[in-house]
C-alpha cells in the first residue's frame, strides 16, 4: 500500500475538508429515506392513492439503490470515485426538483428510482474514500464509525421533516434535499479530487469471480444477512410507524417526526455501544444482544394486549431499535474491511446485498402485516428478530467448529 501522504498530498484539494464532506454525504442515504416518513400519510391524501402506493415509493428508493450498489462499486474501482460522486449529486437534486414539483405518482416513482441510484454511486464512493485514504488502525477507526455518523439520517431528517411537513408541505422535503445536496456539490468541487489507489480493470468476468469469493467467504454472507434483518427493523418501523402514529393514534406529522428521531438515536446509541465494545469476543456479544431484542419483542407483544398507547410503543422500539444497530454496527465494519484491494466492490456488494433482501423483505411483511396498531408493528419487529436469531444459530455451530471463524 502506498503511504498515505503519497495518496492524498498529489490528489485531493483538502484531505481534512474532503474528510469532512465525505463523512456528511454518508448520512445522504438515511436523509433521502427518512426526511419525507412524517408525510407519507399526507402524500397519500393529497394525491388521493393508497398507503400501499405510497409506501412504493420508499420501496423502490431501497430497491434500486441496493441493485445499484451491485455493479456501481465495480464501475468506481474500475473509473475512479470523484467525477461519478458529483455527478450523481447534480443529478440527484434534478430529481429532487422534479419530484417536489409534481403530484403524478409514476413520476414520483422513477425520480425516487434515480435517486436510489444515485444516492448508491455516492456513498459507495464516499466509502471507498476512507480505504483509499487511510489504513491500520486509523482505517478501522473511521470504518467503526460508519454507522454512527450514518444514523445522523434518521435522527435528523424525520425531525425536520415532520416540521416541513406541517408548515410548507410534503414538497419542501425534497427542496431541502436539493439545497442540501447543492451546497456540498458546490463544497466537493471545491475542495475534494480523485483518491482511488489502484485502477482495477473492468471486465465481467472478473467481476462475477470477486462476487464469487465474497460470497463463498460464509461469515461475510451471514454477516449481510444480519445486516439486511438489524436495518429491516428500522426500514420497517419507517413504513408503518406514521400510519399508526398519525391514522391510530391521532398525533401529528410533528409527533411522528419526534417519534422517528428518538429511533433515530436508539440507532446511533446501539453504535455508540457497538464501538464502545470493539475489543470484546465477536460472536458472544451478538449472541447476547439478539436474545436481549428477543425479550424486549416478546414483551412488546404481551404488552401490547393490555396497554396500546405512543409512548409505550416508542419504549419497545427504542430498546429494539438500540439491538439493531448494535448489530449492524458490528457486521458493517466486519463486512466492509474485508476486501481492502477492491474497497468500492465490497462496499457496493455489502450495501446492495442488504438493500435488494430488505426491501423485498419489508413489503412482503407489510403487505401481510398492515400499518395497523402497535400489535401488528411488534410482530414486524418479530419476524426479523426470529430470522436473525435462525442465522446466529448456524453461526453459533460455526463458532462451536472454527473458534475464530466469525472474526477473521
Amino acid at each position: 500500500m502506498l503511504p498515505t501522504s503519497a495518496i492524498t498530498t498529489s490528489q485531493l484539494k483538502n484531505q481534512r475538508v474532503s474528510t469532512i464532506l465525505a463523512f456528511a454525504l454518508l448520512p445522504l442515504s438515511g436523509f433521502a429515506t427518512d426526511i419525507y416518513i412524517p408525510s407519507l400519510p399526507n402524500m397519500g391524501a393529497d394525491m388521493h392513492i393508497s398507503s400501499i402506493q405510497v409506501q412504493l415509493t420508499l420501496t423502490l428508493f431501497l430497491i434500486s439503490y441496493g441493485t445499484s450498489q451491485l455493479f456501481l462499486g465495480s464501475i468506481l474501482d474500475s473509473y475512479g470515485r470523484y467525477k461519478f460522486s458529483v455527478g450523481a449529486l447534480v443529478v440527484f437534486i434534478l430529481a429532487s426538483i422534479v419530484i417536489a414539483v409534481t403530484h403524478n405518482i409514476y413520476m414520483i416513482y422513477a425520480m425516487r428510482i434515480i435517486h436510489g441510484i444515485t444516492v448508491a454511486m455516492i456513498v459507495i464512493a464516499k466509502r471507498a474514500y476512507f480505504v483509499d485514504v487511510y489504513e491500520g488502525s486509523q482505517l478501522k477507526h473511521y470504518l467503526s464509525m460508519f454507522t454512527i455518523i450514518w444514523s445522523a439520517g434518521p435522527i435528523v431528517a424525520p425531525f425536520l421533516g415532520g416540521y416541513f411537513q406541517n408548515t410548507f408541505g410534503w414538497q419542501s422535503n425534497f427542496y431541502f434535499l436539493a439545497a442540501m445536496a447543492s451546497v456540498i456539490a458546490v463544497l466537493e468541487f471545491l475542495y475534494s479530487g480523485e483518491t482511488i489507489r489502484h485502477r482495477t480493470q473492468f471486465h465481467l468476468k472478473k467481476i462475477a469471480a470477486v462476487y464469487t469469493e465474497m460470497i463463498k467467504e460464509t461469515t461475510f454472507s451471514l454477516g449481510i444477512l444480519m445486516l439486511s434483518f438489524a436495518y429491516s427493523m428500522v426500514i420497517m418501523y419507517n413504513m408503518t410507524g406514521p400510519f399508526i402514529i398519525e391514522h391510530h393514534f391521532k398525533f401529528t406529522p410533528v409527533i411522528a417526526g419526534y417519534c422517528s428521531l428518538i429511533l433515530g438515536l436508539a440507532w446511533m446509541v446501539g453504535g455508540f455501544i457497538g464501538r464502545a465494545l470493539i475489543s470484546r469476543p465477536f460472536f458472544g456479544k451478538l449472541f447476547v444482544n439478539i436474545l436481549l431484542q428477543l425479550l424486549m419483542v416478546a414483551l412488546m407483544i404481551v404488552t401490547a394486549k393490555f396497554v396500546g398507547n405512543v409512548y409505550v410503543m416508542v419504549f419497545f422500539a427504542f430498546v429494539i431499535h438500540v439491538g439493531a444497530g448494535f448489530t449492524y454496527n458490528n457486521y458493517f465494519t466486519y463486512c466492509l474491511g474485508r476486501f481492502p484491494k477492491n474497497a468500492a466492490m465490497s462496499g457496493g456488494f455489502t450495501g446492495g446485498m442488504v438493500y435488494v433482501i430488505l426491501s423485498l423483505l419489508t413489503y412482503m411483511v407489510v403487505a401481510v402485516i398492515p400499518a395497523k396498531d402497535q400489535l401488528n408493528l411488534s410482530y414486524s419487529y418479530l419476524v426479523f428478530i426470529i430470522l436473525s436469531v435462525a442465522v446466529m444459530l448456524i453461526l453459533f455451530r460455526i463458532n462451536r467448529k472454527h473458534p475464530s471463524a466469525a472474526t477473521d
